[in-house]
């Protein structure tokens, strides 16, 4: 089979044969196509292979198919298994298998190392390194719905057949500048799996609230918890159950019973007498008795220390002066949490003091913070001077 002809692989003995085949390479290019609009955890409809001289769509929703093989491929610690924006690949196939593929390389972290700057997309990493061009045609197909027409497996197999060529000249570029070792540092959160684990205690910490009551936030928690829970027992998604912006109202009106809850704005009776709507008041009532001592604190409590904004301002120049420097994305360096955390306690534990951040970037923030150093512009660029 030559390097440009897609086999559509609906059977368990030819996925066998192919992930042997595949299980013999360096590396192997891998992506997927899932559908969640319905549910809380992805529906893999297919995952896409390419080796030296395979390209192949799996249909992961063919009769009778098991998928065991590709398991054990992606469990191979001798071959790199290659993905663009790996996180919800990576999550579909701890949920299928039950652990995260062996030997990770994400091409979109490795383009933010090689300085293509923060989140490049897939289709301009494409254009930029191998001149070629994404269909966006069929981006946004019904991967569940079957047949398949040959123009969208051609599509889906796109993702992975230009993959290879990106996957090489990164590396290399990537072997060249010394930072390959930097990529690895990255692959290492993407390899753990709690990284893709919810823990329904801190999903209230994503919603935007206006509240420091700890009462009202106790609450809040109560039902973001529940919210994920319940989710995952029905799988639908969050917010087809409670929106964000009904959970802290639901929470500010704390209902203690269906005909309370049903006032909520979106609730209806029919969901406050059901089992979701009963779950959801025992979890009310649950945090309404919690003592004070037990009682959530927001983040931004008034009593919260709260670091320099013009120091943090500094600091984000001198981040971005470095970054410009070194051709790799700010955003990788460190984050505006580990800007402002350092800002507040440059001896506290972070991220951006350790390992390659640290000789790039902490150890002239630390020095910016001491006022050892100070910051000019010369040129139209920032530049470095010592005080």
């Amino acid at each position: 089979m030559n390097a440009t002809e897609t086999a559509f692989i609906t059977t368990t003995a030819e996925l066998a044969a192919l992930c042997e085949r595949l299980g013999a390479e360096e590396f192997v290019t891998v992506d997927t196509e899932f559908m969640r609009e319905k549910t809380y955890y992805p529906e893999l409809c297919l995952v896409q292979l390419a080796g030296e001289g395979d390209v192949a769509v799996v249909d992961a929703q063919a009769k009778g198919i098991d998928l065991a093989p590709l398991g054990a491929l992606l469990a191979k610690p001798d071959v790199v298994k290659v993905f663009h924006a790996c996180r919800q690949d990576v999550e579909i196939f701890l949920l299928l298998f039950g652990a995260v593929p062996e030997n990770l390389f994400d091409t979109q972290v490795a383009a933010m190392v090689a300085g293509f700057g923060d989140q490049v997309g897939y289709d301009a990493l494409v254009s930029a390194l191998t001149g070629g061009h994404i269909d966006k045609a069929h981006r946004f197909s019904d991967w569940s719905a079957r047949p398949l027409t040959k123009a969208q497996v051609d599509y889906a197999a796109a993702d992975v057949t230009h993959l290879r060529t990106v996957y090489e000249k990164l590396t290399a570029r990537l072997r060249v500048d010394g930072r390959l070792d930097w990529v690895a540092q990255e692959m290492a959160s993407l390899a753990d799996p709690s990284t893709y684990r919810v823990d329904p205690e801190r999903a209230w910490e994503r919603l935007k609230l206006r509240t420091s009551n700890r009462r009202q936030l106790a609450i809040v928690q109560a039902i973001a918890a529940w919210r994920e829970r319940e989710a995952q027992r029905v799988n639908v998604p969050r917010q087809r159950l409670v929106r964000d912006e009904q959970v802290p109202e639901i929470a500010a009106l704390a209902p203690g019973d269906a005909e309370a809850l049903s006032k909520a704005r979106g609730i209806t009776m029919g969901f406050a007498q059901g089992k979701s709507g009963q779950s959801l008041l025992a979890a009310i009532s649950a945090a309404k008795a919690l003592s004070d001592e037990q009682l959530p604190r927001s983040e931004r409590s008034r009593d919260t220390p709260r670091a320099s904004p013009a120091l943090v301002a500094l600091l984000k120049v001198l981040l971005n002066a470095v970054a410009e420097q070194n051709n790799v994305a700010p955003r990788l360096v460190a984050s505006s949490e580990d800007v402002e955390a350092m800002a507040l306690d440059e001896t506290a534990e972070n991220p951006a003091l350790q390992g390659w951040r640290r000789e790039m970037f902490g150890e002239d923030a630390l020095r910016l913070i001491r006022g050892e150093i100070a910051l000019s512009a010369q040129g139209k660029r920032v530049k470095i001077v010592s005080v």
